[in-house]
């Protein structure tokens, strides 16, 4: 609402021209999803993207990103150019589904456009799937807020039993699928601590501060990578060296399951894929968990 008033109020104003401009602008500048401070982002915790599989430019992904964390920095800094995800991926367009809450406010709806970020909605999941030509790989955070609740350092858990709508999707437009398993998604806020104090269903999460390592809201720096990459060695002072028991964040992008194109899909047929689809994440977190310190007895557990 606030964003709204000021845009039209500086219609009436000598400054109406910052209204005029911002109405007409192209909505996607790639300058923005190139700036700066994402590689300063990227280099806090350090975030690390490496390739594993090849992704054909002529097809359209919608991959799967579990679990959502506290607050997907993974994904989200994957979305940018950050990782330099277009040079390991050339002539595939990234793109990530937000919640529609955070398309509400006018000038920041419009900014995080700019990053290829869509709206978590049917309609706009199949614009970007139907797309003639391919190139595009859409990241869908499918735990959602639920799962968000279980982040916590070394919890192994992924709300994806119930979830089949993201299935339906990828059937109806022919997306192959990419589950995305991010290793340490979880251990960079803690959240037990707030949640025994204030009860409550949301997320209550702390990190570390910005001089010291105790407590704040700035995410603990623990690396993130995506496989096939030596475990970087962690950087900072002697707190965030009593705090390296915890696992990095490392993004995990498996490799693609091919899809049929079925307009009409029937429950049987979404199950099956869907039972596929959770066999090859489990797959996918078994065959490189010992990378990244993940105890050797520890399963992922699906609900």
């Amino acid at each position: 609402i606030l964003c709204s008033v000021v845009f039209i109020g500086l219609l009436f104003t000598r400054f109406w021209i910052i209204s005029i401009l911002y109405a007409v602008w192209c909505r996607h500048i790639d300058v923005l999803r190139r700036c700066v401070v994402w590689k300063y982002m990227k280099d806090y915790f350090p975030i690390l993207l490496v390739k594993t599989a090849d992704l054909n430019p002529s097809r359209n992904y919608l991959a799967g990103y579990h679990p959502h964390g506290i607050t997907a920095v993974g994904a989200f800094t994957n979305s940018t150019e950050g990782t330099g995800f277009s040079s390991l991926f050339p002539g595939i367009c990234s793109h990530l589904m937000l919640l529609n809450l955070w398309f509400c406010a006018s000038v920041f709806r419009d900014y995080i456009i700019i990053g290829r970020m869509v709206a978590a909605d049917k309609e706009s999941v199949s614009h970007i799937l139907s797309r003639e030509g391919g190139d595009n790989l859409l990241a869908i955070l499918v735990g959602g807020v639920q799962e968000s609740l279980d982040a916590r350092p070394g919890a192994y858990k992924v709300v994806l039993r119930n979830r089949k709508g993201f299935i339906r999707l990828a059937l109806m437009h022919r997306a192959a699928l990419v589950p995305i398993f991010p290793f340490g998604e979880n251990d960079i806020y803690d959240q037990d601590g707030l949640q025994k104090i204030m009860g409550g269903s949301v997320p209550l999460f702390y990190g570390r501060g910005v001089f010291q390592y105790s407590f704040g809201l700035m995410p603990y720096r623990r690396p993130i990578t995506t496989m096939d990459e030596p475990r970087p060695r962690l950087r900072g002072g002697k707190g965030l060296q009593s705090k390296s028991h915890h696992s990095p964040l490392c993004l995990a992008l498996g490799k693609p399951i091919e899809v049929q194109k079925t307009p009409h899909p029937s429950q049987e047929e979404v199950d099956r894929l869907h039972q596929r689809y959770m066999q090859e994440l489990e797959n996918l977190s078994e065959a490189h968990k010992l990378k990244y310190n993940v105890p050797r007895d520890q399963h992922l557990e699906f609900y």
